[in-house]
């Protein structure tokens, strides 16, 4: 069984809902189109696990997905990659660049959601090759 693309978001202005995206258009600057686009090109792509939302809902903490802030969410676990690790996701080939940091807008969704999801709220990629990227599309570890 491969590694997938579940989902794909961007959020194109501040505080506005991320919007469920089937392709999403990626260079060095990250997501065109999503307003963190060409802001901080080594933390431009948030990727985030299925099992965040997993571990969410054992906790008893309903939340919809894109609402971790990620825009690509996938169905492997992708929290033991190390900074530098590559991944290939259609076209598209990204950098680890730091797991993902924890932010306000967490405890929006619900007060215990910071400190749950210390270390599994996503991790930061750089656009290494850019191109596009579909729901669907296979995910895979290069290195």
């Amino acid at each position: 069984m491969e590694d997938k693309v579940l989902n794909l978001f961007l959020a194109k202005e501040k505080n506005s809902e991320r919007e469920n995206q089937e392709v999403l258009n990626l260079d060095e600057l990250g997501v065109i189109g999503d307003r963190f686009y060409g802001k901080k090109p080594k933390r431009s792509v948030l990727i985030t696990s299925i099992s965040s939302y997993q571990l969410m809902k054992e906790n008893n903490i309903e939340a919809q997905y894109g609402q971790l802030g990620e825009n690509i969410l996938v169905d492997c676990d992708i929290y033991d990659l190390e900074v530098g690790s590559k991944l290939e996701i259609g076209q598209v080939e990204l950098e680890i660049s730091q797991p993902g940091t924890l932010c306000q807008g967490l405890a929006k969704v619900d007060d215990s959601l910071p400190n749950l999801l210390q270390g599994n709220r996503g991790i930061f990629a750089q656009v290494k090759k850019s191109g596009k990227i579909y729901c669907g599309d296979n995910v895979k570890v290069t290195n």
